[in-house]
């Protein structure tokens, strides 16, 4: 084997040992934060999946963001399990569950802001980050008052993405 080949040898090695973890997937069929002023609560739940359908181009099957529009830049979400510890810590809620953030993929192990802007493969899956999935007042009703400014800062809300092709995805387990 020659020095170049060792070396790219190792470089998919080291890669193959650092994939980032799936721990959750959440779906959801319809809003749930609460709307215009004066407005209440939209009440549409959350579903947590063992697997999901990623169709190109439209989202996750079952999911309020499926075919919403052409070239939709939030046909997916993935939010850092970090950043649900770090919001559990910081506001004393330990039992806090990641399903209060609607963000569809949680995940360990992954540089957000480094998949914006790029092209990425997860689990065999190739997406685009399009943007910083900004949290809004929503995050202040559901965790606490000062949620919404905390995630605001160092990429905390996630990553919104597009769906380039088809496959499953599922939890780690």
């Amino acid at each position: 084997m020659k020095c170049s080949e060792n070396a790219e040898y190792w470089q998919v090695s080291m890669k193959a040992l650092h994939q980032p973890s799936l721990h959750h997937i959440y779906i959801s069929q319809g809003h749930d934060y609460w709307g215009r002023r004066g407005e209440g609560r939209l009440q549409n739940g959350i579903i947590e999946c063992g697997e999901v359908e990623c169709v190109a181009g439209k989202g996750l099957r079952g999911d309020r963001y499926f075919d919403y529009r052409e070239n939709f830049k939030g046909q997916v979400t993935f939010f850092d399990l970090r950043v649900v510890e770090e919001i559990r810590e910081r506001f004393k809620l330990p039992k806090l569950p990641a399903s209060v953030f609607r963000r569809n993929l949680v995940v360990s192990g992954a540089d957000l802001r480094a998949w914006k802007g790029e092209v990425f493969t997860f689990q065999g899956i190739q997406f685009e980050g399009t943007q910083e999935c900004k949290p809004c007042h929503w995050m202040d009703r559901v965790i606490e008052d000062g949620a919404e400014d905390f995630l605001k800062s160092d990429f905390r809300g996630g990553l919104r993405a597009r769906i380039l092709t088809d496959g499953n995805l599922r939890t780690d387990a």
